[in-house]
């Protein structure tokens, strides 16, 4: 049976993260694990030897309250952890998914993931995290980590579910775009929704060739296709083609270029994330 791996951390995006990957898992009949980490950097207890500067009266005392502050804090952490994950099982089942299972690791989350991906088909995850800046659109801070390291597609769940009926793949000619074709061609998540090609940026004889040989696979193996070829600033045309034609998935290859292009030219990636309202399932 597929797996689906899913990453939450109780946060606004929770009952979306788990919606889209109830979706997923009838889709695809898969099971769903659900798992959710205990940052190191904030639930650890990360004291620093402050004993020399205290006096002999107050040291050990204080100490000892801190240590138990401390003991505390991790306690309470996982007991929180746990009723995230116990509310994400609950709302899965409630979903019609049969099979669910939950996992509260310590440590990393990029590292976590890669390990435990190897077991799973796809990876889902929301736009933001509980720390993250809602009203300036700021991503979550492992999301771009993930998906760089990911070798399974990442499913980047929107702010609320929608019935997912049409889906829009940008196509770029690049390997990544690729490997989401062959995916979606081998696969049963995208079965029988119609598709929309698209093609954005500079557009020449060649660019329209290559298109038009990815819808002929696409439609060779059953899918309903709608091509366009438009010029101009992929994101704007992307973000554009998403509202005009209702579309309720993006699927696109991520971060095709290095870190320092990224800084220098900017990503499409990001700004796809950070400003299309629907689901995103990104192939690295």
């Amino acid at each position: 049976m597929n797996r689906i791996l899913t990453c939450t951390d109780g946060s606004l995006y929770a009952p979306s993260i788990y919606q889209h990957s109830a979706w997923a898992a009838a889709r695809q009949g898969a099971s769903v694990h659900v798992l959710h980490m205990l940052d190191p950097h904030r639930e650890r207890a990360a004291m620093s030897d402050i004993s020399g500067n205290l006096g002999p009266a107050t040291g050990e005392e204080l100490l000892t309250e801190l240590v138990n502050f401390e003991e505390t804090k991790n306690r309470l952490a996982r007991e929180r952890g746990k009723a995230i994950l116990e509310d994400a099982r609950k709302q899965i089942l409630a979903a019609g998914v049969g099979d669910v299972t939950t996992e509260q690791q310590h440590g990393e989350l990029v590292e976590t993931v890669i390990r435990m991906e190897e077991d799973a088909d796809l990876v889902v995850m929301g736009k933001r995290g509980e720390t993250a800046d809602l009203a300036r659109l700021h991503l979550g801070s492992n999301l771009e980590r993930v998906i760089r390291a990911s070798i399974r597609p990442v499913l980047v769940a929107s702010r609320k579910f929608a019935p997912i009926e049409r889906f829009l793949i940008a196509y770029d000619g690049g390997p990544n775009v690729e490997d989401a074709i062959r995916f979606i061609i081998d696969g049963s998540l995208l079965k029988g929704l119609p598709c929309h090609l698209l093609r954005a940026g500079r557009i020449d004889g060649k660019a329209e060739w290559y298109l038009q040989e990815a819808a002929a696979k696409l439609r060779d193996s059953g899918y309903e296709v709608t091509t366009t070829a438009t010029a101009g600033d992929p994101c704007e045309v992307i973000s554009g083609v998403v509202k005009s034609e209702a579309i309720s998935l993006l699927v696109m290859g991520a971060y095709g270029h290095s870190r320092i292009r990224q800084l220098m030219v900017g990503s499409t990636t990001t700004e796809m994330v950070r400003t299309c309202h629907v689901p995103i399932l990104m192939f690295r």
